[in-house]
This record gives C-alpha cells, structure tokens and sequence, in this order.
C-alpha cells in the first residue's frame, strides 16, 4: 500500500509537469493568435482546406477516451480489475484510431503539395504558408503527446495486469489519466482554433 505522503507528492509533482505542458501550448497558442490578427483572411482560407468532419471525429474519439480512462480509475478502485483493463484497452484503441485519422489527413495534405514552405504555399498568401506551419507544429506536437499518453496507458494496463496497480495502488494509473485529459483538453482548443477558424 502506498504511503499517503508519497501518493500526495506523486500527485503533485504529476500537475506541476503538466503546468509546464500547457505553457508550451499556451505559448503556440498566443503565436497563433498574433498571426491570426496578421492575417486573419488568409488564416480562414487555410482554415477551409482542413477536413472539419475528420477533426470533428478526432474530437469526439478523444472526449469519449477521456471518458474511459477515468471510468478505469473508478473501476480499479472499485477492486473491478477486468473492467479496469478492458476500459483501458478501449482508450488506448481510440488514441490508435485518432492518429491513424490524423495520418490520412497529414497524408492528404501532403499528397496536394499543402506543407510548409511547399511550392503551392510559398506562391500562394504568407498568412496561408504560416498557418499550416503553425497546424503541422501544433497538430505534430500533440500527436507526439498522443503517443507518449498511450505509452503510460499502456504500461498501466500491464501493471493493472500483473497487480501493481490496485484499489489502494493506484498513482500510475491516475498520472496516465490525467496525462490524458490534458491530450484531449489541448486538442478541445487545436480543433476550433484551426478547423473552425472564422
């Protein structure tokens, strides 16, 4: 069982790391804004090359994984170990499903010569070249913090597994889900900001 003491400073140390992640997007967050108010014509034509319903699955596939990860922290200390792994494993498919989606879009993108400093972008408005610079940065960058999510979900899983997480163990668990929920609530203002951009 872990002490109380060392579950309370597991807990802390977990949201001063996730405070120096939501600086980082902040900081390409307020960038996006000086340029937005730069160009703000040309942001909404990038705007309208991105496939909404696409961005709009992604949102719906994080918000509901969010869901199920937290449902598997209820579910652990529930003593619901089979439950607990298998909303687990649901989570970690829908992290799956969202970067094969943002593939196929990167993939699209880049099949019409629409990328950074591309030939089509450079010929084209400077307000367009910099916004799909700014949407690979910041979609790139979350789709890193995707991957690095389902990592720690994936070794809690194991753990939930083999037993080192269990109802009066569960600080693993609980740092991979809220990792998580700041993947999904980051993607909550990527989506509006470049693919519902008036």
């Amino acid at each position: 069982m872990e002490n109380k003491s060392d579950f309370t400073g597991i807990r802390i140390g977990m949201w001063l790391f996730l405070y120096t992640e939501i600086i980082l997007f902040g900081g390409l967050f307020v960038l996006y804004a000086v340029y937005l108010h730069m160009y703000p014509d040309d942001f909404v034509s990038g705007g309208k090359q991105l496939d909404r319903v696409i961005g709009a699955l992604n949102t719906v596939i994080l918000l509901i994984s969010s869901f199920t990860v937290a449902a598997s922290i209820t579910a652990i200390r529930k003593n619901s170990k089979k439950l607990s792994l298998g909303l687990l494993a649901f989570s970690f498919l829908c992290g799956v499903v969202f970067l094969v989606n943002k593939y196929f879009e990167w993939g699209y993108k880049f099949h019409h010569d629409i990328y950074p400093n591309s030939e089509t972008l450079t010929s084209g408005p400077p307000g367009e070249n910099i916004f799909f610079g700014l949407y690979y940065v910041i979609t790139g960058l979350h789709g890193l913090h995707v991957i690095i999510g389902m990592t720690l979900l994936a070794v809690s899983f194991i753990w939930v597994a083999k037993g080192k997480i269990e109802h009066n163990n569960f600080a693993m668990l609980e740092n991979s889900g809220l990792y998580w929920h700041l993947v999904d609530l980051i993607w909550i203002f990527v989506f509006p900001l470049f693919y519902l951009v008036l």
